[in-house]
């Protein structure tokens, strides 16, 4: 990911002007950085740390979604269809 990337996400998802914390920029992150590790795991299948780095990011990123779905439901499932994940 560069760091044109990073901005560009950032500021999509941010909530104010200097937002780069929130959840849903978190977890957008997290999500573009998964697509990209799990292309990775697809060409190189032996990378075993990578797997591990994979499966760490995907726990946070549960752990963030689970947390906005207590907190506003409604943010959650907006957040969810503007990414593209199953839930």
């Amino acid at each position: 990911m560069t760091l044109a990337n990073k901005k560009e996400i950032m500021t999509e998802y941010q909530l104010s002007g200097g937002d780069t914390g929130s959840v849903d920029v978190q977890v957008a992150l997290l999500t573009t950085k998964i697509k990209e590790l799990t292309e990775h795991l697809k060409i190189h299948k032996k990378d075993f740390q990578g797997r591990r780095g994979l499966l760490i990011m995907v726990g946070r990123r549960k752990k963030l979604l689970r947390y906005l779905k207590k907190k506003n439901v409604e943010k959650y499932r907006e957040l969810i269809a503007r990414l593209g994940l199953r839930k």
